[in-house]
């Protein structure tokens, strides 16, 4: 210690003596409040049957005693619509679900990105209004297929892989660039897409980003802003650091599908080793991100 820690040291410990433990500990806890705390919900694959919908609501009264400021939907909100099979009537049928699931919503803004199950590409021709990403656009209430948006000093970016070979097309990912370039020096920025960018599921399932090279690189360039990069779609808990930016693949609220899931081996509604639930990330005003991933009943 220099003899400036050590004057801090013993300031601290005299605050302590006056005011006791518990002073001391608010003052810290009060110097690293966040300034945003958000929910990461992703994977929902919501459906009509076993119970789904009572459940899902069950989770999302579970969080609004969180005390979040915001949702953010990782994608594959709908069981799914992507299936040669599924008809029309189906799709409307599980959209609407969702809609009354997330009612309970409407003081809360929902920042959603589209996964691969919310899309109807069997609609009986490309203009049809339910067909593809538009529609989902649509039924989501977001801006874009990809967007971003600021808040309390924070940049987020929602994208799109649902592009051929699981990747950023090439509009959007010059968007992107510019999207990061424009952006003040040292702005925290939270990525968040369907896939995982980079990650330990990828190699145990796959399905992660094809580009996740150019993405690397890209966020190494603007390493002073991306922080940390949300996920889903491999219904896993992961959490790899690279190059100092975390990327963070949360579980699936439907954990198996809301099924049983490997019930014998690892617990009710587990994907291999990771149970059904959501994830609280806490964002500071320094850069710093905490991402808790917790599991639901």
């Amino acid at each position: 210690m220099n003899r400036r820690d050590i004057l801090k040291h013993t300031g601290l410990m005299a605050a302590g003596t006056l005011l006791g433990p518990a002073a001391v500990k608010a003052a810290t806890d009060k110097k690293r409040s966040p300034v945003l705390t958000i929910a990461h919900i992703t994977d929902v694959h919501i459906r009509e049957d076993l119970d789904a919908p009572a459940r899902f609501q069950k989770c999302l009264e579970e969080i609004k005693n969180r005390k979040v400021d915001f949702f953010l939907n990782g994608g594959d909100s709908i069981f799914d619509a992507s299936y040669d099979t599924v008809k029309r009537e189906r799709v409307t049928q599980l959209w609407q679900i969702w809609d009354e699931c997330i009612s309970t919503l409407k003081s809360y803004d929902i920042y959603s990105c589209i996964g691969n199950h919310d899309t109807w590409w069997q609609a009986p021709a490309k203009d049809d209004a339910m067909y593809g990403k538009d529609y989902v656009v649509k039924r989501l209430k977001i801006p874009h297929r990809y967007y971003s948006f600021t808040r309390k000093g924070w940049h987020f970016i929602i994208l799109d892989g649902n592009n051929e070979g699981v990747k950023l097309d090439e509009e959007q990912y010059q968007w992107l660039e510019q999207d990061l370039k424009a952006l003040p020096a040292g702005t925290p920025t939270l990525l968040m897409s369907h896939y995982p960018i980079l990650g330990i599921t990828p190699i145990l399932v796959g399905g992660g980003h094809s580009d996740h090279q150019r993405l690397k690189s890209l966020f190494f360039q603007y390493r002073d802003k991306v922080k940390i990069c949300l996920s889903g779609h491999n219904h896993l808990s992961d959490n790899a650091v690279y190059n100092g930016v975390r990327y963070c693949c949360n579980g699936a609220m439907s954990g198996y599908w809301w099924g049983a899931g490997d019930k014998e081996s690892a617990g009710e509604g587990y994907y291999l080793e990771t149970p059904a639930g959501y994830a609280i990330l806490k964002l500071y005003a320094d850069g710093t991100v905490e991402n808790e991933y917790i599991a639901h009943s």
